[in-house]
């Protein structure tokens, strides 16, 4: 079929159903591994299945925007870094916090929460790079970067939000659910905001960032709520 240019915007509006995905498969792989294993081996095997399942696409995009962020004096440094496919200091730590909280945080969990904590961090982390799509510019420049900022309507991305928040509730209950709602916020929007400032709008790394930064806070959240 080839590429089209506004092919990601307009998958955009499908990535809480992706997540859904990737959530209940996670969550198989969790019950599954709990009736044989602790709880930190369990949740390790969970991760990494949503690593295979997506080719490690938002952990890269996390390493790479830190890289870039936290390396890069000016725009077009942070840019020029977050093109460059090696992992630097920032990236590096990025990545091992990312996993390690997830893990941690998944592995104070029971088996049934954790299961429910999964579909709820990947549908729910998912609905922030659709909104980003909505809300900003694409840093970049040139023709495709046009129609992505283009491409995605607040009509759309509202959708995906509501549609991820009905998912988080319906597995988790009203109040967990909702709580996980708000740390999905908490967690992306910090990372948007911090991307806008420096590079002037997103770029495909850090809409991984924002998906990444969600999943964490959404797991922490729940483990604090429902962690042993």
């Amino acid at each position: 079929m080839g590429w089209a240019p506004d092919r990601l915007a307009r998958a955009a509006r499908h990535f809480p159903t992706a997540g859904l995905v990737v959530g209940l498969l996670g969550a198989l792989a969790f019950l599954a591994a709990s009736e044989a294993l602790p709880p930190a081996a369990a949740a390790g095997i969970a991760l990494a299945v949503s690593l295979l399942l997506t080719g490690a696409l938002h952990e890269d995009g996390f390493a790479d925007c830190f890289d870039g962020l936290g390396g890069g004096a000016t725009r077009e440094r942070a840019l020029e870094i977050m093109r460059d496919s090696r992992i630097g200091a920032y990236g590096a730590a990025a990545m091992i916090l990312s996993l390690g909280l997830r893990w941690a945080a998944l592995a104070a969990l029971s088996p049934m929460a954790g299961a429910a904590a999964l579909v709820a961090a990947h549908t729910l982390s998912r609905a922030a790079p659709a909104a980003l799509l909505a809300a900003a510019r694409n840093a970049r420049s040139g023709p495709s970067a046009a129609t992505s900022a283009e491409s995605v309507t607040g009509l759309e991305a509202t959708a995906a939000c509501a549609l991820a928040a009905l998912i988080a509730i319906l597995f988790c209950g009203p109040e967990a659910g909702t709580a996980a709602a708000f740390a999905a916020i908490a967690g992306a929007v910090p990372m948007a905001l911090w991307a806008i400032r420096r590079l002037g709008g997103y770029t495909g790394d850090v809409l991984g960032a924002c998906q990444q930064a969600a999943e964490i806070a959404v797991l922490l959240a729940l483990a604090a709520l429902w962690g042993s």
